[in-house]
């Protein structure tokens, strides 16, 4: 059997409520590899209407799973998706072109646009919000610092305008625990790295954060759901700060008492 020419990478974790739109949208590729981290909802099953490559794996982080994933797929060209993610029309039709053209650049990055509060979001940084999802096979690698992973190529990169929609979080409170979730895992890598709290951080960039996205990056023209982003956006910086606050200080607790 002949090697496929397009695969698409998902990673999944209890995504029954996405997943079965972000398969549909790229189910006319080649091959389809989901790797999931043993979700205990109906995600493997939705999955495997679309696959048989459903890879069951235990989660070692966003960045490792991306990646292992990423080693998975066998076609020439490899598209990676969230599963909150789905690919448009027209970002279809220039994958298909892309993917036939020898002459075309080792990656491809989309416009991502995003579904949020009622609205699509198009200002105070969610958009363009260009991210690199298209790689040659040998050509792309998943790096970053989790929760922040980035798919970056080697060689030549090119851009897509079809666009990306990303259906982000389902409500305020899904916004919340990510921002919770995200915010313990920076802290967590930063007292790992040994990086000391200080307080005028933790005083200045929430501020800072909240102008940059509201004001400078337009968030207001968005109304009601621009401005909720860029309170939790500034909310997220301030947690940061907060939760390495408090792991030094119980790591300085810790020390006091051991007898």
């Amino acid at each position: 059997m002949s090697e496929p020419l397009l695969s698409v990478t998902v990673i999944t974790f209890n995504e029954e409520q996405n997943i079965r739109d972000c398969l549909a949208s790229v189910a006319w590729a080649d091959e389809i590899v989901v790797v999931d981290a043993c979700s205990n909802d109906q995600t493997p099953l939705i999955c495997r209407e679309f696959t048989d490559r459903v890879i069951q794996r235990p989660w070692p982080g966003h960045v490792a799973q991306k990646q292992y994933a990423l080693e998975q797929a066998r076609g020439a060209w490899i598209l990676c998706l969230d599963a909150d993610e789905r690919l448009s029309l027209e970002a279809a039709a220039e994958v298909k072109t892309i993917i036939h053209n020898p002459n075309a650049a080792n990656g491809y990055t989309f416009p991502r646009q995003s579904f949020y509060l009622g609205r699509w979001i198009r200002h105070g940084g969610w958009y363009p919000d260009r991210k690199l999802r298209l790689v040659r096979r040998g050509c792309g690698r998943w790096t970053g610092q989790d929760p922040h992973d980035k798919l970056v190529v080697n060689g030549t990169t090119g851009h897509c305008s079809g666009v990306l929609y990303h259906y982000v979080y389902r409500d305020i409170a899904q916004q919340l625990a990510t921002v919770d979730s995200f915010s313990r895992i920076t802290a967590v890598q930063w007292h790992r790295e040994g990086r000391r709290f200080q307080l005028l951080p933790l005083l200045v960039h929430p501020v800072l954060k909240f102008f940059e996205t509201y004001i400078w990056k337009l968030g207001f023209l968005d109304g009601m759901p621009g401005f909720i982003i860029s309170v939790i956006s500034s909310y997220y910086v301030f947690l940061k700060y907060a939760k390495l606050w408090e792991l030094s200080k119980l790591r300085g607790s810790a020390a006091r008492t051991v007898p």
